[in-house]
């Protein structure tokens, strides 16, 4: 390596992404529901318990929309860019039986996850009698590449509980890594094993890195909370699944939309199909 390669290396190690806390106004909410006023009225007051102990700063103003308001996706879509809120709360597989299809969202969330750009919180279904969290004490935010996602991160932030637990996940995928250490492997004029845990280091330093830019960030904005690193190697559902059970977390926050694709982005669709006792927010 030339000493151009090396200054070049140690200048790009030392340029680390840090974090900048982004104002998350949440000051107008719409509720769609596929059940009656009377249901939907106590769904409303669930969602306005969940989200009345966060950070949020301002008042809410509640809209609703009842199931006989509409019958097909783009009355939805229709109200939504009509009212524009900021933020659409539901739950999954309206105006279909719940406890038949519990492996799927519902046309209704794959379109509102993919078709606006406005976050979707997403609770467990009145249909279920599942239990709604009243509080956020456990934020858990996850994304395949953590650093410099400040959107993701203050979002979550302002909506976990005073005194909460910010839970700032990355999990390097094991299957991607293994392969170009196998390639690396067959190259002589590198050395494997060196190679491979150098590489690794730095894969799982520049979130490290961010997530404590990230605690730093909160800090200095005095938000009444804690950052919890997780950083590990994994990436399989089931990966998620044990971190979401293990620290017993009351609200996931995921970015379900990526620019080359119509689909759900990554990993965040099995998860929003299969944690259906945790809410969700689909960024």
């Amino acid at each position: 390596m030339t000493n151009i390669d090396q200054f070049e290396s140690i200048f790009k190690k030392a340029d680390k992404a840090q974090f900048e806390l982004e104002d998350v106004d949440l000051d107008t909410m719409l509720i769609i529901s596929d059940a009656d006023a009377e249901m939907t009225e106590r769904f409303k007051l669930q969602a306005v318990d969940f989200l009345d102990n966060t950070l949020l700063e301002s008042d809410i103003t509640w809209h609703q929309m009842y199931g006989d308001e509409h019958h097909a996706v783009s009355d939805v879509v229709q109200r939504i860019d009509e009212l524009r809120p900021d933020l659409v709360c539901t739950f999954r597989n309206l105006h279909a039986p719940a406890t038949d299809y519990p492996y799927s969202l519902g046309v209704y969330l794959d379109v509102l996850s993919q078709a606006t750009d406005i976050p979707v919180l997403v609770l467990p279904s009145p249909h279920r009698h599942a239990a709604i969290p009243t509080s956020t004490k456990t934020v858990m935010a996850i994304a395949d590449h953590l650093t410099g996602d400040n959107h993701l991160v203050s979002y979550a932030a302002r909506l976990t509980s005073p005194q909460g637990r910010l839970l700032l996940t990355h999990v390097e995928d094991r299957m991607v890594f293994s392969r170009y250490a196998n390639v690396i492997a067959k190259i002589p004029s590198i050395e494997t094993e060196p190679a491979r845990r150098a590489i690794m280091d730095q894969l799982l330093n520049e979130p490290r890195d961010y997530i404590r830019s990230c605690a730093q960030g909160l800090l200095a904005a005095e938000l009444p909370i804690e950052t919890v690193e997780i950083v590990t190697v994994g990436h399989s559902l089931l990966d998620y699944k044990q971190l979401i059970e293990t620290h017993d977390v009351d609200l996931l926050v995921l970015n379900t939309k990526q620019e080359d694709q119509l689909a759900m982005h990554g990993l965040a669709y099995p998860l929003c199909v299969e944690m259906r006792d945790t809410p969700i927010l689909m960024l």
